[in-house]
């Protein structure tokens, strides 16, 4: 009997450990713990990433830096979910918060069942499985606290110092001598509606039956914000906070003749260095039509190049139905293109390629958190137009603590239109300034910081280490 057990025993500890990533159905997340499944899947250990049918295609269609089909450690599961409503966005919304998600966000909120029976499937087969879920899902995974050999950490899709004022606040502010936050930083206000922060609020519950959290970022630069979230009690006690970041490719490679890629990179290797403007809006954000002709006046006084990605924000299916074609001012992509001064590219633009291209100098973005990490990790300031979400506490961090952008959009006057004139001036002080030049200065040393972090020894690739070590153990 005693000889059995110690049998069992040694098969468990050979057996593999199994990773099952748990993604938010939003582009952001969904490209984060792809990008993360990438990075554990390098120390051969299996990963399964799961979601609906429609996400899960969406993922693997907008990946970039590598295939995860070509991966044998890697695996995707898609899930049917419940028929959802996929409206097309309001532009002209108060509040511009992708409302019109929410119901794809409440079907995938219905993958408790698959999920667990994934995880029971894997459990007998595996030493241990770990659950890497995105903080919106954790309804979906609760059911690892039934299966023995299971654990779970939380990934977090926002920034580290948006994390942290968030809890800080929620704790009171307590006074924190080495917190060197600024004053200034925005409220809540406006960023979400009452919805969807019940629905974070239902989500967070959760978190106690977490082993740890994740954040896609560094400690070279946010090394302060994650210092200070391991001195918070939350949940219950003191849990570890892991910064594996950042989780994209740091280095694109394609080969011009076998594979060309997007158009907007052929017109990008015909112009001087860090000489265009990048604009992207990000995948959640719909400009109504004033504030989009206000936006190609603005591009076009300044004189400086650009590739201009516009599109509508997602619907809940981006496979479904028509798409709005937003209107430009008549004969505007002829002219601008005429001049060889800007591209205007209406379909899926490939962000982290553009910003990794030697010609790009600039990249006015929403702020969102995984536009923000992409662009600094490659060495590119940013022109920011913060929209909603976690968008008004990042532009503090870029603009005001980490000095590598500038502010186009006062959240404080949120609700006003931002003028042609007021585009042409940023762009101009971002591209074509001292003060512009200084930042794509302090962009390219911190961007070329980061990149250090992710090579052997560095700071996040010690993270790492220790984190497939630790669930490895």
């Amino acid at each position: 009997m005693a000889n059995h057990q110690n049998h069992e025993e040694s098969e468990m500890k050979e057996a593999p450990v199994a990773v099952v990533m748990v993604p938010f159905p939003a582009q952001g997340h969904l490209n984060q713990l792809l990008q993360l499944s990438r990075l554990i899947s390098s120390y051969n250990v299996s990963v399964h990433y799961v979601g609906s049918v429609t996400h899960t295609h969406q993922a693997k269609l907008r990946v970039q830096g590598w295939d995860p089909l070509l991966h044998p450690n890697f695996q995707f599961h898609h899930f049917p979910t419940p028929h959802f409503h996929s409206p097309p966005p309001n532009p002209n919304s108060s509040v511009q918060f992708p409302a019109h998600l929410e119901s794809s966000f409440e079907a995938s909120s219905q993958l408790r069942q698959p999920v667990a029976a994934l995880l029971r499937e894997l459990s007998p087969r595996a030493r241990r499985i770990i659950v890497i879920h995105d903080s919106l899902m954790g309804s979906v995974i609760q059911d690892v606290a039934s299966i023995r050999n299971a654990e779970s950490y939380t990934f977090h899709s926002v920034s580290a110092f948006s994390i942290f004022l968030f809890l800080w606040e929620a704790a009171g502010k307590p006074v924190l001598k080495e917190a060197k936050f600024l004053e200034d930083v925005p409220s809540l206000d406006g960023c979400f509606p009452l919805e969807f922060l019940n629905f974070i609020a239902s989500q967070h519950q959760f978190k106690k039956l977490n082993s740890g959290n994740i954040y896609n970022t560094c400690k070279s630069m946010e090394g302060c914000y994650v210092d200070l979230l391991d001195g918070l009690e939350i949940y219950g006690g003191k849990k570890k906070h892991w910064a594996l970041g950042p989780f994209n490719p740091l280095t694109i490679c394609y080969d011009k003749k076998s594979n060309p890629g997007h158009r907007c990179l052929g017109w990008l290797d015909k112009q001087a260095p860090k000489s265009v403007l990048l604009v992207s809006f990000g995948t959640t954000t719909s400009l109504t039509d004033e504030q989009i002709k206000e936006l190609a006046i603005g591009l076009e006084q300044s004189k400086q190049k650009f590739i201009w990605v516009l599109r509508d924000a997602d619907k809940g299916d981006v496979f479904s139905g028509e798409v709005r074609r937003a209107e430009l001012p008549e004969g505007y992509e002829e002219r601008v293109g005429g001049r060889g001064m800007g591209l205007v590219v209406r379909d899926w633009a490939p962000q982290l390629e553009i910003l990794g291209h030697s010609s790009t100098g600039g990249f006015m973005s929403h702020c969102g958190w995984n536009s923000c990490l992409e662009s600094i990790s490659m060495g590119v300031p940013i022109a920011a137009w913060p929209m909603h979400s976690d968008q008004p506490r990042n532009t503090v961090l870029v603009a005001q603590v980490l000095k590598v952008g500038l502010v186009v959009r006062d959240w404080a006057q949120r609700e006003q239109l931002v003028a042609a004139s007021t585009v042409e001036k940023k762009v101009r002080s971002l591209m074509a300034s001292k003060e512009g030049d200084d930042m794509r200065k302090r962009a390219a040393e911190l961007g070329a910081t980061i990149q250090r972090s992710m090579d052997e020894g560095g700071v996040s690739r010690k993270e790492l280490d220790s984190f497939v070590a630790h669930i490895t153990r």
